[in-house]
């Protein structure tokens, strides 16, 4: 039987168990139980100093919540499906424990600017923990970065080898992914940080209320200026579950690397053991199961943010039933990120290259064909030319079956005379990237540059 105290008596009959099995979210939104009693001894607290209260009631009000809290925490407290939601359960449990009182928690508000807040104090939380955990990945590239600032490897282009890098360049390439990522996320709080309490139902509330007391005691940096706007946003989740999708993608693209990396046809990696699965058939399977999974969660996550996206398309102001559906979507968009970047920080500790797997990659594919050309142009010969005698002589070394440092001086003259014996200088991996000595290339001096001022920027 419905609760006939949660509604009034507006209603002849109460709610099919269907319906009611259909509309309730208690199975999931009990995750936002602490944020609600966070919101309501703010909203208690405010009341009192009001003086719509008394200062018995937030006394009685506080002490439930208290024990309400406790109760939660020891896995104790009964949630009902027919209270529906985690803030009438919340609210059941508190009038009865302290009676009037807990009847009078919800003076001046609605369970639409309440969830409102709710959620928003629960993604400030999220993105404040999803934060440290970007940076302990971050670190754990650095200090992988750090120990191959001379390892060298194929850069690739179309996954064709194009020129030589080192290995842990390419790794700072995702702690700049990640970077921008935080930076994303720090953006977003800024708009999730704003209080949407005493919004009320949609046209804000008629009792002498100071809604900024209460973001202050939250710690909100402001309130929401627009009533209607206060219940009915979910911009902030949308944007939120976008910077997740990013930074999914982000680590989406070094899985991919990562599982062909460890094939045996790169050879170039190997991760350890606790990150990867056998086969049930095949017993010399090591399966980059991590990694592949992450490329999987991926597109759960881009989804989510796709269904956010299309349950606002069409709501009219303000408050509408659908909402219902944003937490699940939220939900399981902090867990999937908040999981992911754990592991990856760990498995990142677990990865050992294989220089010599690198090495000998770099020297196919004719990796410093640029150095030649870029030799020719400095020798005096216009680029467009130099490009056309390298690719020639490319040519040749492939007829030959050999790499260009492998043509002897009198064979590389008949592509250019200006080519003379310091050439060789030039067509050496270490060669190559030691050229590139400047900010953001490849150069091992530059890229330990990079190492130091991205560890004084994550240690501000």
């Amino acid at each position: 039987m419905q609760d006939k105290d949660t509604w009034s008596g507006r209603f002849s009959e109460p709610v099919a168990e269907l319906v009611k099995r259909y509309t309730a979210s208690v199975g999931f939104d009990h995750k936002l139980a602490m944020f609600d009693i966070q919101g309501s001894l703010a909203h208690a607290k405010m009341l009192a100093a009001c003086s719509i209260i008394s200062r018995q009631d937030l006394n009685d009000i506080q002490r439930g919540l208290g024990q309400i809290e406790n109760e939660i925490i020891s896995g104790n407290f009964n949630w009902s499906l027919d209270l529906e939601d985690v803030h009438l359960n919340i609210e059941k449990r508190l009038t009865t424990l302290v009676g009037d009182a807990g009847k009078r928690l919800h003076t001046g508000r609605s369970r639409n600017d309440q969830v409102a807040t709710d959620i928003r104090l629960y993604l400030r939380s999220a993105i404040d923990d999803l934060a440290i955990l970007i940076r302990d990945m971050q670190i754990a590239l650095l200090d992988l970065a750090e120990q191959h600032t001379s390892t060298i490897m194929p850069g690739f282009t179309h996954l064709q080898v194009a020129q030589p890098i080192t290995f842990a360049h390419h790794l700072m390439a995702y702690f700049e992914m990640l970077k921008r990522d935080a930076d994303r996320l720090q953006d977003c709080r800024r708009r999730v940080n704003l209080l949407p309490l005493g919004a009320a139902a949609l046209a804000g509330t008629s009792y002498p209320i100071k809604r900024e007391y209460v973001a202050e005691l939250l710690g909100f940096d402001g309130v929401c200026e627009n009533s209607l706007d206060a219940v009915s946003d979910r911009d902030f989740a949308i944007e939120f579950t976008a910077c997740a999708a990013l930074i999914m993608t982000h680590l989406s693209r070094f899985s991919e690397e990562l599982i062909l990396w460890m094939s045996p046809r790169f050879g170039f990696i190997d991760l350890a053991d606790r990150f990867c699965t056998g086969s049930s058939i095949m017993p010399q399977k090591k399966n980059p199961d991590v990694p592949e999974l992450v490329r999987g969660k991926t597109g759960r996550i881009n989804g989510h943010l796709v269904a956010l996206l299309t349950l606002m398309k069409g709501q009219p102001l303000a408050y509408n039933k659908d909402n219902q559906e944003d937490k699940e979507p939220l939900f399981d968009t902090v867990e999937t990120l908040n999981q992911t970047l754990r592991i990856y920080a760990d498995m990142i500790t677990g990865i050992k290259a294989r220089p010599d797997a690198m090495r000998s990659a770099a020297m196919q594919g004719y990796a410093t064909a640029t150095d030649l050309a870029d030799y020719l142009v400095k020798k005096g010969l216009p680029f467009r030319d130099a490009h056309e005698a390298v690719a020639l002589a490319v040519r040749f070394a492939e007829q030959r079956g050999c790499d260009l440092s492998n043509i002897a001086l009198v064979e590389l003259q008949q592509f250019s005379v200006l080519i003379e014996e310091d050439v060789y200088q030039v067509l050496t991996l270490e060669g190559s990237i030691a050229s590139r000595n400047h900010t953001g290339a490849t150069a091992p001096q530059q890229v330990a540059a990079a190492i130091a001022r991205a560890r004084a920027y994550i240690s501000k």
